[in-house]
């Protein structure tokens, strides 16, 4: 029985965002599944001692048009956010919440706050505007703000990041095929011809 392929990513990652447009589509053509994954690049940064790469000199003015680019070429609405980066622990916590509850709609919504701020320039940090996204695909929104500041849903997240780490993952995004990690949009052509072929 094959896994699924686990999909890394940060809600702040605009690679990430770009990723998600066609990571369940390239699954499903080889028979697979996606396990979304919600990390935090901040928390991976203090160990690898890296910066977002749209404020590191020289590679930022590059990543950023690089980024309009992918866009353009995948034919994704995109915008660059007023607030960015912007902390995503708020939609990571509601994303697990309602993993544990339906992994498609936690999906869906994943799928929402992407679109909200990448799509569409929204801010989406705070809990009240997670909620109402989360309200729109039928959650209760009082229900997930007060999950959001439990001690064990907290303590999940904290877990999960722990966890993308034990794996070697350090960025956004990130696709694991049986073990085997895949980082960045530019690797989704060698991903695919892994799956093909079942490896080499």
């Amino acid at each position: 029985m094959t896994q699924p392929l686990g999909f890394y990513f940060d809600f702040s990652s605009p690679y990430g965002f770009l990723a998600a447009q066609r990571i369940d589509a390239l699954a499903a053509r080889h028979g697979r599944s996606v396990d979304w994954h919600p990390i935090l690049l901040g928390v991976i940064f203090g160990i690898t001692g890296q910066t977002p790469l749209i404020a590191q000199p020289l590679r930022g003015p590059y990543f950023r048009h690089d980024l309009l680019r992918l866009a353009r070429e995948w034919q994704v609405p995109f915008v660059f956010p007023e607030h960015f980066p912007f902390h995503s622990v708020t939609a990571s916590r509601a994303f697990y919440w309602l993993k544990d509850r339906s992994g498609e709609q936690a999906v869906a919504l994943a799928r929402a706050v992407l679109d909200a701020y990448w799509g569409q320039g929204r801010d989406v940090a705070r809990p009240e505007q997670v909620a109402e996204i989360a309200g729109g695909l039928g959650v209760d929104r009082e229900e997930l703000k007060t999950a959001l500041a439990s001690p064990e849903l907290k303590a999940r997240l904290r877990q999960e990041v722990d966890d993308a780490v034990a794996l070697g993952i350090f960025g956004s995004p990130t696709v694991t095929v049986d073990g085997e990690p895949f980082f960045g949009c530019d690797k989704f052509e060698q991903l695919e011809r892994w799956l093909e072929r079942g490896g080499w």
